[in-house]
């Protein structure tokens, strides 16, 4: 069986992201937001997604590979008539005390050997594909028409060639600038060589201040720089991914909009950047939560827009073909109207650095009391109830151990955080709630087996258990942490080194693709327990599921190592790091600072 790979790279400047596929077509490109419509969606639907490449005559072979360190991304074309690069990028850096990060994608285009003729098509649409732009011609500029806001692409190439759609001899560097609502008033050549040189740099730098291990090391920093790019920085949000209705698997009808933020996943990013040391991020993340706290509704939703939007209604667009042929094409996520119980848990567990790390300033936060309590009120609220659990079934609730564990583990962080403030009313209600919550996660234990299942009552297993490990519920040196590894490893991982969530049916039928996030913390949990000749053999393993430049996946078909899902999947790359961390803290590598 062939296997299947994304064949894009990514770029992106914390207000959008944009896929460029190895044929050189922007694949992906949603304005002016990252949950806004595309106005290049070819990776949804060839004819109505528009097109955005730069193509030679003739056939023609390909290479992509990003500047060291950076997230500026090189495509290099052979054909017959010669070769050249394409340089895509979003303009990044510091400029008068703030970023800049435009509404902007530049495309620089340089002949590498002989007299390569190419041509370029440029055909943005909105709307999700529903019409076609008008394009008005300038002077070295072509207009497009009939969105909200003006494209304007402003080039040194001849206005005619791209017009027409003309093939023409690339001998000498050309440059396209797309802008949206606000055009360049600029030089074309010099400007677009002075953002490369300063988004360049921005993102060199960004990473020399990053605290990361030898262990993998290469493998690390592009996992932090795709991280970094999924920040919508206005707002602190982190989206899951960029994409939307990337199938699980072939004919699935698995087919998510993935591009909000779940705040179930808050410990794991909030841990992933604490390990880094990137705590500017993490503070506008806690930001972007706290603003979502202070709207002072009854219960956090599993997921929000990345305003804080918290209507995310699904809607079908019928009129796409969908990726690969694969239907539903969806837009919004129903399962904001999910219960999700963890959701407290992980917002307190995120808070903990504040107070205990002595780089934040607690003390000037005047708030403290008030949050925790919240919080708590939340989780007292909620833990007894049925929930959607993690993975957000739709048509069925449990007391999962998953939520339940990050209720304890909230509570524990609460617990210290009250210590913290001298708050012995609130650390008494810490410990009560925490004691209520390990009695559900001892409800979910199977003596005869000698693990926890998924919820309580129930035969099933489930990957997110592996949690009980890395949260230290278990101890990991105990024997009963060991025995509950050994069962999920035995039922749930696959000869390959992938890992399923679970193997029950659920709303769709069962499920036939692996989870990568569940892989890297089935690696964590081997180090957690002692394992560290095979965490670091089943980490290594893992690295092969990328595609050409290293970029992850949700999901990985067990037979074929094929990646399907939303892609590339912010939290796989932040279960790369943790594991990573995790291994590293293990083996004593030393962390570069």
């Amino acid at each position: 069986m062939e296997r299947h790979t994304y064949q894009t790279g990514i770029i992106g400047n914390c207000a959008y992201l944009a896929h460029v596929n190895l044929n050189t077509n922007i694949d992906w490109l949603c304005w002016p937001r990252m949950d806004s419509s595309f106005i290049f969606g070819g990776m949804l639907d060839k004819n109505k997604g528009g097109e955005f490449y730069i193509r030679p005559s003739g056939e023609y072979t390909s290479k992509q590979y990003y500047l060291e360190n950076t997230n500026v991304l090189c495509t290099e074309i052979t054909s017959e008539s010669g070769k050249y690069r394409i340089t895509d990028f979003a303009p990044r850096f510091h400029q008068y005390e703030r970023y800049f990060k435009p509404l902007m994608l530049i495309r620089k285009i340089e002949p590498l050997e002989g007299n390569p003729r190419v041509k370029v098509k440029c055909k943005p649409v909105c709307d999700y594909g529903s019409g076609f732009l008008k394009a008005q011609r300038g002077s070295n500029h072509i207009e497009f028409l009939g969105c909200e806001e003006t494209l304007r692409l402003t080039t040194n190439i001849p206005i005619s060639y791209l017009f027409e759609e003309e093939f023409f001899v690339l001998n000498d560097e050309k440059y396209l600038l797309l802008t949206y609502g606000h055009p360049l008033e600029a030089p074309l050549n010099a400007t677009a060589e002075r953002f490369l040189r300063e988004t360049t740099l921005y993102w060199r730098t960004w990473i020399k201040h990053s605290n990361i291990a030898n262990f993998y090391q290469p493998a690390v920093i592009r996992s932090a720089l795709t991280l970094k790019i999924h920040q919508y920085e206005d707002t602190g949000a982190i989206i899951a991914a960029s994409t939307t209705s990337l199938p699980e698997y072939p004919g699935s009808g698995r087919t998510w909009d993935y591009r909000y933020c779940w705040l179930r996943d808050t410990y794991y990013v909030i841990t992933a950047l604490n390990h880094i040391g990137h705590f500017e991020e993490m503070e506008k993340y806690f930001s972007y939560v706290a603003d979502i706290s202070f709207s002072g509704d009854y219960r956090y939703q599993p997921l929000y827009g990345i305003t804080g939007k918290k209507n995310l209604i699904e809607q079908i667009l019928p009129h796409l073909d969908g990726y690969e042929g694969n239907q539903p094409v969806r837009i919004g996520n129903q399962a904001y109207e999910h219960i999700q119980n963890d959701i407290y848990g992980q917002v307190l567990i995120s808070m903990l650095p504040l107070y205990t790390d002595h780089r934040f300033v607690f003390s000037e936060r005047k708030d403290s009391a008030w949050w925790l309590e919240y919080l708590l009120n939340k989780i007292e609220h909620t833990i007894d109830e049925k929930d959607a659990g993690i993975w957000e079934f739709r048509n069925f609730a449990n007391i999962h151990c998953y939520s339940n564990l990050f209720q304890w583990a909230g509570c524990a962080a609460a617990e210290k955080m009250a210590r913290t403030i001298g708050n012995q009313q609130l650390v008494e209600k810490a410990i009560a709630l925490k004691d209520r919550a390990a009695a559900h996660i001892e409800s979910c234990y199977d003596p005869v087996r000698k693990v926890y299942t998924n919820a309580a009552g129930s035969q099933h297993l489930d990957a997110s258990t592996l949690q009980l490990i890395m949260m230290n519920y278990l101890d990991p040196a105990s024997e009963k942490a060991r025995d509950h590894l050994a069962a999920l490893e035995k039922e749930l991982k696959t000869p390959q080194g992938l890992f399923y969530r679970y193997l029950h049916s659920d709303d769709f039928g069962k499920p036939k693709a692996t989870f990568l996030v569940c892989a890297f913390w089935y690696v964590e949990a081997l180090a957690c327990v002692g394992r560290i000749d095979d965490a670091v053999r089943e980490f290594q393993n893992l690295l092969q599921y990328s595609n050409h430049l290293q970029l992850f996946s949700e999901d990985v078909v067990e037979e074929s190592g094929s990646q399907w899902g939303n892609f590339p999947q912010a939290y796989s790359h932040v279960g790369l790091m943790n594991a990573a961390y995790r291994i590293s803290m293990k083996l004593d590598v030393p962390i570069f600072l």
